[in-house]
């Protein structure tokens, strides 16, 4: 099997059901103004997951509407890989929570935390599955509940964020469509960009832990846009010549949704003025692992993406990690 005959079957996204407007952020986070939050990241709302909700049951629902997409039953899934760094609890993988509510019985499960690349990461791995046994179905779903660590004194991080989930179902398709190539980055030295300090095994649950806030999510905004501006487009330059493409071949650009802002100044750097970008962080936010996905599967069930068109993903985000990904869309599978 060549590798460009591994691709996507079927997508699929969960959204909670509760919209939170900049005017609702506002009256519990400290000087969020609206038309600042839309000003500074182009966000207009986000879900955030009910009290009964957590990322496994997102995750559920995204997993059940990318099987259902691609016409496969659960009991028909191989593999089954979660990307998320806010796992239900810290045992069991969050994965196993998926597979039982889903009825995937003959799946090997596993979690990944890769942050906002994890969605990215966990297509690669599925390619060498595929690529290691072309009959295998590997369900690859990224989910986060970020509404959960958020410390909503601190507008920054507060505005960004929201809960979401998304999937994709990977298996052989036919040549010359599928994943191209992938490009997976990670730069440990950069780790403190973004991070929860408390709760492992370093920094265990306390009561210090708790009153000193160590339990939130904390980022350096301004270090991770040059992060960004800095690492992302010659890893994009790099994967896409390796592919034998440039940057006029790409007709969609699908990045992780991280902040509309700083997104518009990636597809300047990058040269992808010409590629439709999808977003979706208008009305969901940034929804960690979840937003490639997400943003992906409302593109193909609008319709957006025509069989053969070349698509471009990114993730990015906290490890400090990267992962990219060039593929010829179809979801056609490949014949017997």
């Amino acid at each position: 099997m060549t590798e460009g005959s591994v691709g996507i079957l079927g997508t699929g996204s969960y959204l909670p059901d509760r919209v939170v407007t900049n005017e609702e952020l506002a009256t519990f986070t400290r000087d969020a103004d609206p038309a600042w939050v839309v000003r500074k990241t182009r966000i207009e709302a986000r879900r955030f997951a009910a009290p009964h909700e957590a990322t496994s049951d997102l995750a559920t629902g995204a997993a059940l509407a990318a099987l259902a997409d691609a016409r496969i039953p659960a009991d028909r899934v191989d593999y089954l890989i979660v990307a998320t760094s806010t796992g239900d609890s810290p045992q069991p993988p969050t994965s196993n929570l998926v597979q039982a509510a889903i009825g995937a019985t003959r799946a090997a499960c596993l979690d990944i935390n890769v942050v906002c690349a994890g969605f990215v990461f966990g297509l690669a791995l599925a390619r060498g599955l595929v690529v290691a046994n072309p009959d295998a179905v590997v369900l690859v779903v990224a989910a986060d509940v970020y509404s959960r660590i958020l410390d909503f004194s601190d507008r920054r991080t507060a505005a960004l964020f929201g809960d979401g989930a998304g999937a994709a179902v990977v298996g052989a398709v036919a040549e010359p469509y599928g994943l191209l190539d992938v490009e997976l980055v990670s730069r440990g030295d950069a780790h403190r960009l973004i991070r929860v300090e408390a709760g492992g095994s370093r920094m265990p649950a306390s009561h210090e832990t708790v009153a000193s806030g160590a339990h939130w999510f904390r980022m350096d905004g301004r270090g991770v846009r040059d992060f960004v501006a800095d690492g992302v487009p010659p890893i994009l330059a790099d994967l896409l010549k390796r592919a034998g493409l440039t940057t006029e071949d790409v007709h969609h650009f699908v990045p992780h949704q991280a902040n509309g802002v700083m997104l518009d100044e990636l597809v300047g750097a990058c040269g992808l003025r010409d590629a439709r970008t999808h977003l979706v962080l208008d009305r969901y936010g940034n929804t960690g692992s979840a937003s490639v996905p997400i943003a992906l599967d409302a593109a193909a069930r609008e319709g957006a993406l025509r069989e053969g068109d070349v698509v471009l993903l990114a993730g990015f985000g906290g490890g400090m990690s990267v992962g990219a990904a060039v593929l010829r869309w179809s979801r056609t599978p490949r014949p017997a």
